[in-house]
């Protein structure tokens, strides 16, 4: 039986909720889990990991020190399906201490995600880019056309 599209976007949307539990949890081997076998994740720093076990220990490692007791805020600001096996999420999140409270999120992150054989969502890919108000500001007032539309 194939998943309708309602299915999908639940399940694409419960994957990205379980690696931010993982991450809550600083839980290396359940964040990597949430990958491909061959995924991508080219981190806020510009370090690039390859495969959910690479990604999944290299956070645990974050998670037992420069990360420790933190989580990871997600909004979604898009969510959109190329075919039946692919999904691209765009959010705005930040890391934050477990016991802070939500505040203005500082950076975007987009996810590619696919369907694999055994019929789960995992993240194929992952790029973080910090959100420079200050110079997006600058850029619209200085190139208006360089604003987006609305949403």
């Amino acid at each position: 039986m194939t998943p309708t599209r309602t299915e999908d976007t639940a399940a694409v949307r419960a994957l990205l909720r379980r690696s931010a539990a993982a991450w809550a949890e600083g839980d290396g081997t359940a964040y990597g889990a949430c990958f491909t076998a061959d995924a991508t994740d080219l981190t806020y720093t510009g370090t690039l990991y390859r495969g959910g076990a690479e990604i999944g220990r290299a956070h645990q490692a974050l998670f037992d020190s420069f990360l420790k007791d933190t989580r990871l805020d997600l909004d979604e600001l898009d969510l959109r399906f190329y075919g039946p096996d692919t999904a691209v999420v765009v959010t705005r999140g930040d890391v934050r201490k477990r016991s802070a409270r939500p505040g203005r999120p500082g950076k975007l992150a987009t996810y590619t995600l696919v369907r694999e054989n055994d019929n789960r969502w995992r993240i194929a890919a992952v790029q973080k880019t910090r959100h420079k108000r200050l110079l997006e500001a600058l850029s619209f007032r200085a190139q208006p056309a360089t604003r987006p539309g609305p949403r």
